[in-house]
């Protein structure tokens, strides 16, 4: 619904309707719009870390990061208008203790380790990383951008270079 209407067509009585169920019985499970929209950040926070999760199967730690990226740009340009939305009900303050995603920065913190593991600050890398790769991507979703393979490439470039200047890639 928020793919085709937008916030303005994304209330819990269109929910109800929509998934066949009286208004009562989506109450019990959500008490209002924002209980709504945080399990669906939530449940698209868990596809993005169970794709972003393959990366540690990968042989080295830059094919590793690699797939990482790959994930962030899939999560973000597959479905870019939910994504677009997502991101900035997440920015609400409202919802920001509600979906936090401890998982998956630790996540990136092992992935980043296993591609730089001589790097001075891991820690630091992975949340600078992650605003290198958030920032890129979403603003690439946000000028309406469709070609996964350009935006993943210059993602790859700016992380790669970053770590090549701060840390051994």
């Amino acid at each position: 619904m928020l793919e085709t209407q937008g916030f303005e067509g994304f209330n819990t009585n269109a929910v109800a309707e929509r998934a066949g169920v009286s208004i009562g019985s989506l109450y019990q499970y959500f008490p209002n719009k924002d209980a709504l929209t945080v399990a669906l950040i939530r449940r698209e926070g868990r596809r993005f870390h169970d794709d972003a999760s393959i990366a540690l199967s990968k042989r080295s730690g830059r094919a590793a990061l690699e797939y990482l990226i790959g994930a962030s740009v899939r999560q973000q340009l597959q479905r870019p208008m939910l994504a677009r939305l997502l991101d900035i009900e997440e920015g609400r303050p409202a919802l920001r203790g509600e979906v936090g995603n401890p998982e998956m920065e630790a996540l990136a913190v092992t992935i980043i380790r296993r591609a730089a593991p001589d790097h001075s600050d891991p820690d630091t890398a992975a949340n600078d990383l992650f605003a290198i790769i958030r920032g890129m991507v979403d603003g690439a979703g946000q000028r309406g951008e469709r070609d996964l393979e350009s935006l993943e490439m210059r993602v790859r470039a700016a992380v790669f270079g970053y770590l090549a200047r701060t840390g051994k890639a």
